[in-house]
């Protein structure tokens, strides 16, 4: 039985290089009304409003119990989303509609 012998991962590995984020998620964007009663009225990148967004759902402890994937919106998550509960990946789509 013969044995091939492998060179280090590292040493044949190509370096990494650095990931340059999208211009179209880093530029400002303004949030509706009811979305400047969450994440504030000032513009923002899309990548920022969602992570406000999900700093208020922990603040508020708005996320589902029993399925962490869920938000429970209160009043003011209602006014952005239209319904009472959403998913986490549905979130994102929703709030494209808030900003411009």
């Amino acid at each position: 039985m013969a044995t091939a012998k492998k060179a280090p991962a590292a040493a044949s590995a190509t370096p990494a290089k650095k990931r340059t984020p999208n211009a179209a998620f880093m530029k400002p964007l303004t949030p509706s009304p009811a979305l400047a009663a969450v994440v504030g009225s000032a513009p923002l990148p899309r990548t920022e409003v969602i992570s406000k967004l999900w700093v208020y759902i922990k603040a508020n402890k708005l996320q589902d119990e029993a399925n962490k994937r869920m938000i429970n919106a209160d009043a003011k998550l209602k006014e952005v989303f239209g319904k009472p509960q959403v998913s986490m990946f549905e979130m994102a789509g929703l709030i494209g509609k808030h900003v411009k």
